[in-house]
């Protein structure tokens, strides 16, 4: 079954969901689809295994530095710095996700955000509720993500734009300068 994930994943993200067939996962493999239908009924439990796998060690990650003990400052900092690492180290994984985004399949959707997404989201607007207490939690979680995920999207062209540095993709300025964005926002708001 790892096996078999491990090797779906980066397909999945090559082609996406509807690119790619359980016969061709199984050749990829080198297992018959009669195996493979042995091990997943079909694409769709397949495909939703391969995001769990995809994601659940990052989910883990981010879901603990969003409720680590300390400050509402070492915890933004710490989900920031855990949410940017995701998104820099791990490829596949963004682009399973911008590809779900653009496919907008509900089902697999209403699938990731209860069974992939869900604990991590729900860290993310608990620590967005201590962050800006009078906002909208679930709005201010989003945003927090998009500052973080928008700056891979965009890094194809954001190299070329104007004032475009090499050092814009390092991991570390991205989450200095979204940590310092936020808390400048909101910790400083309250003070």
């Amino acid at each position: 079954r790892v096996l078999i994930l491990d090797i779906a994943i980066p397909l999945f993200s090559e082609q996406g969901f509807n690119g790619v067939s359980m016969r061709n996962i199984a050749n990829k493999v080198g297992i018959s689809a009669a195996a493979l239908y042995h091990h997943y009924p079909d694409k769709q439990s397949l495909y939703l295994a391969a995001m769990e796998r995809a994601f659940a060690d990052k989910a883990e990650g981010i879901t603990a530095a969003a409720r680590q003990p300390g400050s509402i400052e070492d915890r933004l900092y710490a989900f920031v710095k855990s949410f940017t690492k995701l998104m820099a180290n791990d490829p596949n994984f963004r682009t399973l996700f911008q590809r779900e985004l653009l496919d907008g399949d509900e089902s697999r959707l209403q699938l990731l955000a209860d069974k992939v997404f869900g604990e991590a989201f729900k860290a993310m607007t608990e620590l967005a509720s201590e962050l800006d207490p009078d906002g909208d939690p679930h709005l201010l979680a989003i945003s927090m993500a998009g500052l973080v995920l928008f700056h891979f999207e965009t890094e194809p062209v954001r190299r070329f734009l104007p004032g475009g540095l090499k050092k814009h993709g390092n991991l570390k300025v991205v989450t200095e300068h979204v940590y310092n964005l936020l808390a400048h926002m909101l910790i400083n708001k309250k003070t």
